[in-house]
């Protein structure tokens, strides 16, 4: 079918993949936790268009290139990791009032609040060299090496990643924003919560800035 090989052990492991907790589920955790199931759905639909951004460039040519230059690799690397830190930060001292401004700017349906979130998401997913080196080198096993599809089995493969992705990345922000109402009346709680991701999301930065090729 279209060039592709094994698409059930492509699925398997796909499905073993999203259940594996990473940078991606850290930050819809986060945005669930801080803002609740609608913010933590926005951060997956960001995410997934991320992952929308991989499929094209894995079809195309464009992250065998970047997997195969030393530069560009450690460019994006720090990129990405500088703003797993920066958004690290901004939870660890974010302040009761602005969390309060937040919440206020969510329940009035603020289309640039919708917009952050899903940018947010989106540039987490785009700016992770670990994604692109997952692309380059894990959808390349379940395409015939012989194929005249290679583009159409690439963007094949894309598409179910990003549905299955999109699907489990929602349950985790359906789950996770329950917390908000359990904790919503205690504010000390949600600070010790925001500084809790926030330090995962700085680690995780840290980790990334760090990590060999």
């Amino acid at each position: 079918m279209f060039g592709i090989t094994h698409f059930e052990f492509f699925v398997v492991a796909v499905f073993l993949l999203n259940v594996t907790p990473g940078p991606d589920t850290a930050y819809i955790v986060g945005r669930s936790v801080a803002q609740g199931r609608g913010a933590g759905l926005m951060s997956a639909l960001g995410i997934s268009a991320g992952c929308c951004v991989h499929s094209l460039a894995c079809a195309f040519g464009l992250t065998a290139l970047l997997a195969a230059s030393a530069t560009a690799f450690t460019v994006i690397k720090f990129v990405g990791a500088i703003y797993l830190i920066y958004l690290g930060v901004r939870l660890i001292f974010a302040k009761p009032a602005e969390d309060q401004a937040r919440g206020e700017a969510r329940g009035a349906g603020a289309p640039k609040s919708l917009r952050q979130l899903f940018l947010q998401g989106f540039w987490t997913n785009v700016l992770n060299p670990k994604v692109v080196l997952f692309f380059v080198s894990f959808f390349p096993q379940f395409v015939t090496a012989g194929t005249d599809h290679k583009a159409l089995a690439f963007l094949t493969l894309g598409a179910v990643f990003v549905v299955m992705s999109m699907l489990w990345n929602s349950f985790v922000a359906w789950i996770a924003g329950s917390v908000t109402r359990r904790f919503s009346g205690k504010p000390s709680v949600k600070k010790w919560l925001d500084r809790g991701v926030g330090s995962a999301f700085v680690g995780l930065g840290i980790k990334l800035a760090t990590a060999s090729r």
